[in-house]
Formats: structure tokens, C-alpha cells, sequence
């Protein structure tokens, strides 16, 4: 059987150095722009339905 060791202090870390650094907002813009993207292709969709 292997040892048991016993367990180190706990590592106490910000929310900012645990993730190792900033967040962009690139998640968000592609969010957005994946959204108008689909409006404008449904609106082309009823318009070519349409005629």
C-alpha cells in the first residue's frame, strides 16, 4: 500500500492570479457578433422567402 502523506497548508489565491491573468472580453464580442450574424441571416432568410 502506498503512504499516506500528510496534506500541505492550503494555497490561498485570488480569483486573478489562480486564472494566471486578465480577461479580455473576447468571449463576449464573439457572443455579439455571433448573434448579429444570425439576425441578418434570418432576415435575408423571410426577405428571400418572401419573393
Amino acid at each position: 500500500m502506498a503512504e499516506q502523506r500528510q496534506s500541505e497548508a492550503p494555497v490561498v489565491e485570488t480569483t486573478t492570479e489562480a486564472r494566471a491573468g486578465s480577461t479580455p472580453g473576447v468571449a463576449r464580442n464573439v457572443l455579439i457578433f455571433g448573434t448579429l450574424l444570425v439576425i441578418v441571416a434570418f432576415i435575408i432568410i423571410v426577405l428571400v422567402m418572401r419573393s
